[in-house]
């Protein structure tokens, strides 16, 4: 049995990188279904809609398939940083008719919990992932205590041996191309991030568990490159964009398709941590990295106004256009053709 097969339990080294935001279920059902190893972003979803989509996927495939959670330490609210944050923005709220007072709260992404982890408990995925480290330990033995295998993402040497202390099963080498959020959790120096070509051989050189490589992976030359480097699997997110299964939104897409796409950064004014996106015109105007955002999870809520007026007049200027620095695979084909084409393209 291969190493990553004994790891993920897949016909394929390939994980569906979790996107909340831009998928659901049906991604993941078709990933593993195609002998890859799906995964559901809970990030962002309620208890109640989690149960929706691990029924899903309990009664979607027999194969193996990831529940993704943050588990990041929730700030409580900073009054004063919310205000500042929506004065910056005002002057947009101006310039499209909107009041100022329109913004809802910031958006929430809840941490890994009891709750969470009584639906780990009853469905019991395969493998578990987390992102922004590791839940505190008596949550942590709980999931241990279902067997599911435990991947964690580094995006550095340090947080890589860190996790490796904890006795994880895998560790989610996060090279800097990656689209959507950093998973830093040691530091929060974006000067450290290193890309995927030098993070994965240091890390797998420094621990003992399995590495998975992330970022920057669209092919099949791709996969081969990061095995070669000693990673036995790959997470893959970009890729599956286009898919018809993927819930990203049209101006999404439309801008995925554009040779602008080609230019992202690492930007916090969506959700207060750094994350890659396209570049569009709030991360040109403002950041793409600021101070003023409130920590994550506040910094959503002052742009949901602005993001909703312009996306309702076909443009992404202030969307998180997730995207990682290679958009080169993303094809508008069903998600199981593309998991078996990533072998041969």
């Amino acid at each position: 049995m291969s190493e990553y097969s004994a790891l993920l339990g897949t016909e394929y080294p390939i994980i569906q990188a979790p996107m909340a935001g831009v998928q659901d279920s049906a991604l993941a059902i078709a990933v593993s279904n195609a002998g890859g190893l799906g995964s559901v972003p809970c990030a962002m979803l309620t208890i109640d809609a989690m149960r929706v989509e691990f029924t899903a996927m309990r009664s979607g495939t027999q194969r193996p398939w990831n529940a993704n959670f943050f588990c990041h330490e929730q700030p409580a609210p900073d009054v004063a940083r919310e205000a500042s944050w929506r004065a910056a923005l005002a002057p947009y709220y101006d310039e499209f008719g909107i009041p100022r007072d329109s913004a809802p709260a910031g958006q929430g992404r809840a941490p890994f919990n009891d709750a969470m982890a009584d639906l780990v408990e009853e469905f019991r995925p395969t493998v578990v992932s987390f992102h922004f480290g590791l839940p505190p330990a008596l949550l942590l033995e709980r999931v241990r205590a279902t067997g599911a295998k435990i991947l964690s993402s580094a995006t550095t040497v340090d947080e890589a041996r860190w996790l490796d202390a904890q006795g994880i099963d895998g560790i989610i080498a996060q090279g800097v191309e990656a689209g959507g959020h950093r998973g830093m959790f040691l530091t929060d120096d974006v000067s450290t991030q290193v890309s995927t070509l030098a993070l994965v051989p240091q890390i797998v050189q420094s621990v003992r568990a399995p590495v998975i490589a992330a970022g920057g992976i669209a092919d099949a030359r791709g996969i081969q490159a990061a095995l070669v480097l000693g990673a036995v699997a790959v997470q893959i997110g970009t890729a599956y964009l286009l898919c018809p299964e993927a819930t990203t939104s049209r101006v999404h897409r439309t801008a995925l398709q554009q040779p602008s796409a080609g230019h992202t950064a690492l930007t916090n004014l969506f959700t207060g941590r750094p994350a890659r996106s396209i570049v569009n015109r709030l991360m040109r105007e403002v950041g793409p990295l600021s101070s003023a955002p409130p920590a994550f999870p506040y910094a959503g809520g002052a742009i949901t106004p602005l993001r909703a007026r312009a996306e309702s007049e076909g443009r992404g200027d202030f969307s998180p256009l997730w995207a990682g620095q290679n958009v080169s695979g993303c094809r508008a084909i069903p998600a199981a053709e593309l998991t078996r084409l990533l072998f041969t393209m």
